[in-house]
């Protein structure tokens, strides 16, 4: 008897032990997955001091004044040369949900609307620029972009790779706004265990994909040429350009790309070895490769593609491609981080791709002006963030009393209109569905209710991948997952908990009122009258309005205004 009882409580206590494991695992997102995992690490005192309410921020307007013109002007002489009309400023609840949008992935709550409200009109976009700067939400939103950038979606070889600790890692260098080209620097020549120092899972994630069980240079050289130079060369890997795609060598002597840039590149990586235990080490080691239509393989010496007069003379392998890649001279590197930041706060890269701006060919001057003023003032990321947001194509409506043309897009004259990424798409639902902003502070079930449906979402809709600013068409299935799956429904039901509908009418003056909210909860707009005259309309002719503002919000969320950015 005494057996079976001890048996029994072990079984209990193994039960409960399975239980917290699995609490934890939800709880601090283990597995590395899209989303933004939960639990964090306690963060720098800027980071935690986040207002819980809007507060009018001293105007960064001012002190980027001078800047900002030069801006404008590049864009506003391209639209009188080409004769082309700019469309009228945004309403300020727009400019506030691009922004919303771009750096936390979701659309704005209604309480941080009621406190901008607040504030003079003039100073809310200012305001809430400056708030979203300080908040862990943006914190950890592009540290997962960036980490697509850095390491790709996937999860990477199991043992020497641990994504989510990359991307904690790189959310705690965006609070603390670290340098640019000091977090490249880490990236590229940090040593140590992919655990505890997590800049180097940047090169562990490539362990396993060559025959040796290495970091391979092959997949590095390509990772760096794309993600910090936005050049695509992989095509050297195998075989000189013969078609003349990849332009290389020297800015007053461009010629076509040889198989031996990609490789001389792929040699300042062959000296990272996996050492046991120590993890990552620099070891003198020579790299090795047989070109096309060689008979034998040759010593690779390292070499970079361009702009070799850059490059240190001293100084282990990965440590000289560190210091190339960062020299404030090396425009390229600057115009390729510029691009991808322009790129995440539009949806859409100022360049042909955000990964592929080729030397040979003419870019957009406001590219060069952004990317001399980033490299001026420090490879400051919040102050090139502050500048894309106070420029005037991005204050721009993306509706205009002219007809909008493909050109006026392209020139930015009006806000271009691009299409949702999945986790906008959940989290904009998700956010939609309550009043108060989800956030670090939000209750720990309500993270978890955020961090499942994301997931689940994201896996069902479509997960872009790396390619985060392709703009395919809406496929069918994906409509058919808003309209009858599980996110709309159950983030908009009547009894779902902290639902936004249910608050509204609790606490709305009249039916108006409800409409309105409503409106401002999904759209973060106000509707028209024609607009709140139909809906008052069906919310008094309702015998049930919670069911009837169940309606509204599922309508709302469906349109397609909710899933564009404009």
């Amino acid at each position: 008897m005494i057996r079976k009882i001890v048996a029994n409580i072990g079984r209990i206590a193994l039960l409960l032990f399975v239980a917290l494991l699995a609490f934890t695992y939800l709880a601090s997102g283990l597995d590395g997955s899209k989303a933004t995992a939960i639990a964090k690490p306690v963060r720098s005192a800027e980071a935690n001091n986040e207002s819980q309410t809007m507060a009018s921020e001293p105007n960064s307007v001012v002190e980027l004044s001078e800047p900002l013109k030069a801006l404008n002007r590049c864009f506003e002489a391209e639209w009188e040369k080409e004769k082309l009309n700019a469309a009228e400023p945004a309403n300020w609840s727009a400019v506030c949900r691009r922004i919303s949008l771009a750096m936390v992935g979701s659309g704005v709550s209604l309480k941080e609307i009621r406190d901008l409200e607040k504030l003079p009109e003039d100073d809310r976009v200012n305001a809430y620029i400056e708030k979203l700067l300080v908040d862990s939400r943006f914190h950890d939103y592009w540290a997962e972009r960036f980490t697509r950038v850095y390491v790709g979606a996937d999860d990477g070889p199991f043992i020497a790779f641990r994504r989510r600790r990359f991307r904690l890692w790189l959310s705690d260098e965006i609070a603390a706004n670290r340098r640019y080209d000091a977090l490249v620097r880490s990236l590229v020549e940090t040593n140590g265990l992919w655990t505890d120092r997590p800049a180097v899972n940047f090169l562990t994630v490539t362990v396993g994909t060559n025959e040796e069980g290495q970091p391979d240079p092959i997949r590095l050289a390509a990772r760096t040429t794309r993600a910090f130079l936005g050049l695509r060369i992989d095509c050297l890997q195998c075989h000189d350009d013969f078609l003349g795609y990849v332009a290389l060598g020297e800015a007053d002597a461009l010629r076509e790309g040889k198989q031996t840039d990609f490789h001389s590149l792929a040699a300042f990586y062959s000296s990272a070895r996996v050492n046991g235990l120590q993890g990552i080490k620099t070891e003198d080691r020579p790299y090795e490769y047989q070109f096309l239509n060689a008979e034998e393989a040759t010593t690779v010496e390292p070499g970079v593609p361009y702009s070799a007069n850059l490059l240190p003379a001293s100084g282990s392998p990965r440590e000289r491609l560190a210091a190339w890649l960062t020299h404030p001279e090396n425009k390229q590197a600057a115009r390729a981080a510029v691009s991808r930041v322009w790129a995440l706060m539009y949806g859409r890269s100022i360049t042909k791709a955000v990964d592929n701006i080729p030397l040979n060919e003419a870019l957009h001057p406001a590219v060069d002006l952004l990317a001399d003023d980033f490299v001026k003032h420090e490879f400051d990321m919040r102050r090139l963030i502050r500048l894309i947001v106070h420029s005037r194509p991005f204050q721009l409506d993306s509706a205009a009393d002219f007809e909008i043309t493909e050109r006026h897009e392209q020139a930015w004259s009006v806000f271009p209109l691009t299409r949702l990424r999945p986790e906008q798409v959940a989290g904009s639902v998700i956010q939609a569905a309550r009043v108060k902003t989800v956030d670090r502070d939000s209750s720990l079930l309500t993270q978890l209710i955020k961090y499942g449906s994301v997931n689940d979402f994201v896996t069902g809709y479509g997960d872009i991948g790396e390619d985060e600013f392709d703009q395919d068409n809406v496929t069918i299935t994906q409509r058919l997952i808003m309209l009858n799956g599980e996110l709309v429904s159950e983030h908009s039901k009547e009894d779902e908990l902290m639902n936004a509908g249910s608050h509204i009418l609790l606490y709305a003056k009249d039916d108006n009122a409800a409409i309105d909210a409503a409106y401002q909860s999904v759209l973060n707009r106000m509707p028209d009258d024609e607009e709140r005259s139909i809906f008052a309309k069906r919310v008094a002719d309702s015998k049930d309005r919670k069911e009837t503002m169940v309606d509204l919000f599922w309508v709302l969320l469906n349109s397609s205004e909710f899933a564009w950015n404009h």
